[in-house]
């Protein structure tokens, strides 16, 4: 039958399925033949089963949901497909049940062997380390776009309700609700990026009332005017990870931010960097939407869209041991 690859897709995705939450070895064996994957699984299973128990919590269940979003037949007896993967991951902690959400992509390669199919090669993409855009050097006035005098931030009135220069507070519920609304799709008033995660991190702070600094440049400032003339209009640091986490970290009007030393200091609505390398070139952004039992902050994100996703991303791919991270409490007001 022409669809016979596709019971073994099936069991695949149980197999995803089970290794987020039982880290033995499978008793009835696996459909994957690829021996680098299968080593890669073996050590993430193993970093997971210790993640889990550092942070005093224990893995529940996972639900997956598979969408096949390609298939093309490379040749006679093998296919290429392309999955998404939903997750959903539940665990406890101190007495209490949380749920975590995130949507993952994988291509795999599938043969015929003898009257069965195969899964001969697994590739897992990894969105959130992406090449991030190298900045110029910076100077006193880079963060308004001026040297000297620092203009005041400009207002969006048409969204934000009009007021010029008034002091507006940071609204942290509406940043968590307008998180958990996007969390796995995209406003359709804005651009939508490849690599998303910062462009859904400035919608998230603009719905809870960051206001706009425009300065008609596209390294300085924080601003967004969307698609004109066919020009892309908005900033670095509203849509790339390394020129948010600068801007957080040295911008004195409009949208700005305290640098604090530890997570568990967050709130509601602030945002974390993260530098996979180590090397000072931050290349994801997160936001607080939620707190576990033992008040860790949980995160929601886009380019792997995750929703209540525990703070440090060691499940992730990205992740390593170098990773450094940037802890920004969003001013209360503006």
């Amino acid at each position: 039958m022409a669809d016979e690859w596709k019971k073994t897709l099936s069991v695949y995705v149980n197999e995803q399925n089970q290794d987020e939450v039982d880290y033995r070895t499978p008793s009835g064996g696996t459909v994957v033949t690829d021996v680098e994957y299968l080593l890669q699984r073996g050590e993430r299973k193993r970093k997971l089963e210790s993640w889990y128990r550092v942070r005093g919590a224990a893995p529940l269940r996972c639900e997956t949901r598979a969408k096949l979003v390609r298939e093309i037949e490379k040749r006679e007896g093998e296919i290429e497909v392309d999955l998404q993967l939903s997750r959903k991951i539940y665990y406890e902690k101190g007495g209490a049940r949380h749920q975590e959400e995130r949507i993952e992509k994988q291509r795999l390669t599938l043969a015929r062997d003898g009257s069965g199919w195969i899964v001969i090669k697994v590739e897992q993409p990894v969105p959130e380390r992406h090449p991030a855009l190298v900045l110029p050097p910076h100077d006193e006035g880079e963060a308004t776009g001026h040297k000297g005098a620092v203009p005041r931030p400009f207002l969006n009135r048409d969204v934000l309700g009009g007021g010029g220069a008034r002091s507006i507070a940071y609204r942290r519920e509406e940043a968590v609700l307008y998180a958990d609304r996007w969390w796995d799709s995209f406003n359709p008033e804005f651009a939508a990026f490849e690599v998303d995660c910062t462009n859904y991190i400035s919608q998230c702070l603009f719905a809870g009332g960051a206001p706009i600094n425009y300065t008609g440049k596209r390294e300085s400032g924080w601003w967004y005017k969307g698609h004109v003339g066919g020009r892309e209009l908005w900033s670095y640091s509203w849509s790339v990870a390394n020129a948010l986490e600068r801007h957080l970290g040295q911008s004195r009007n409009g949208l700005r931010a305290e640098l604090i030393e530890r997570p568990e200091q967050l709130q509601l609505g602030d945002v974390i960097a993260y530098d996979w390398d180590g090397n000072g070139t931050f290349q994801h952004s997160t936001i607080v939407t939620a707190f576990d039992a033992g008040g860790m902050p949980l995160v929601n994100a886009h380019t792997t869209p995750s929703k209540h996703r525990y703070w440090d991303y060691r499940d992730s791919y990205a992740w390593t041991d170098n990773t450094v991270y940037r802890f920004f409490h969003i001013a209360d007001r503006f």
